[in-house]
């Protein structure tokens, strides 16, 4: 003959309520470290930012350096022929 028919399981739904309710927190949690994630992000963009704003700064600010060492260069060269020519 057959099988006895499988009862299967039962949840009360007081067990289904527990589980919303944990799931719930759960979600509550996730939700409050993903804000924190993203106030970090807005930090961090606002620090790059300013950090790509120095570095620009400096590199407008380095320009006349290699400048002034050619210059200075070539000063001292003619400075030199001069010298060598009297």
């Amino acid at each position: 003959m057959g099988a006895p028919p499988d009862p299967g399981v039962y949840i009360s739904p007081a067990q289904t309520y527990q589980e919303v309710r944990g799931l719930a927190e759960a979600v509550g949690r996730i939700e409050t470290k993903i804000d924190g994630i993203l106030d970090d992000t807005k930090d961090i963009r606002g620090d790059l930012q300013d950090h790509e704003v120095r570095l620009r700064a400096l590199e407008r600010a380095r320009w006349p350096l290699p400048t002034i060492g050619i210059l200075a260069g070539v000063a001292g060269t003619a400075t030199g022929i001069l010298a060598l020519l009297r």
